[in-house]
């Protein structure tokens, strides 16, 4: 077993216990973990009490990964979440979503994790109202487009519109 099997392992089995030392303990001590729902934790204290977050919000975790790639300095790995809900409106309500992780490692911890997966389906699976939803992902949208990267696309986006709106109000 690769060692990057056997920390997604740990990663996990500390998720599903609530072991917010043994999951701040695979980080670097600067480390940062990028959730998608609740956003940034930078070190291993934060680390540990956003997990608790995690359990505050629901119950029964379960993270498999799958398709694991390393090359030691970065890895990647396909996952199947799922819990039971905690949040008001919600509570007991079964949540299953995939998505793919993304790990940068020094020195044989995370420095940082992020990962992608469908926020919107998960948040519907807990019958959030579609105002909810909405308001969620624009907040998201919004993040992701003030990034540099996502700004050189938008603004070639904006120039390829602007003749369009042109021709669209009548202007000549």
């Amino acid at each position: 077993m690769t060692e990057f099997k056997k920390l997604l392992e740990r990663f996990a089995a500390a998720v599903a216990a609530n072991d917010g030392r043994g999951l701040a303990a695979l980080f670097a001590a600067d480390g940062v973990y990028d959730d998608g729902f609740f956003g940034e934790f930078a070190g291993r204290e934060a680390i540990a009490k956003m997990l608790q977050h995690f359990h505050d919000t629901g119950a029964n975790f379960r993270w498999d990964f799958f398709e694991p790639l390393s090359d030691g300095k970065q890895g990647y790995a396909r996952y199947r979440f799922s819990y039971a809900s905690r949040m008001p409106g919600a509570v007991g309500k079964p949540v299953v979503f995939e998505g793919t992780g993304h790990f940068t490692f020094r020195d044989g911890l995370i420095v940082r994790y992020s990962e992608v997966f469908d926020r919107g389906m998960a948040l519907a699976q807990q019958d959030f109202s579609a105002e909810r939803i909405k308001k969620v992902l624009l907040k998201l949208a919004e993040k992701q487009n003030a990034t540099a990267e996502a700004k050189v696309h938008l603004a070639r986006l904006a120039v390829a519109a602007a003749p369009a709106k042109k021709a669209a109000s009548g202007g000549a």
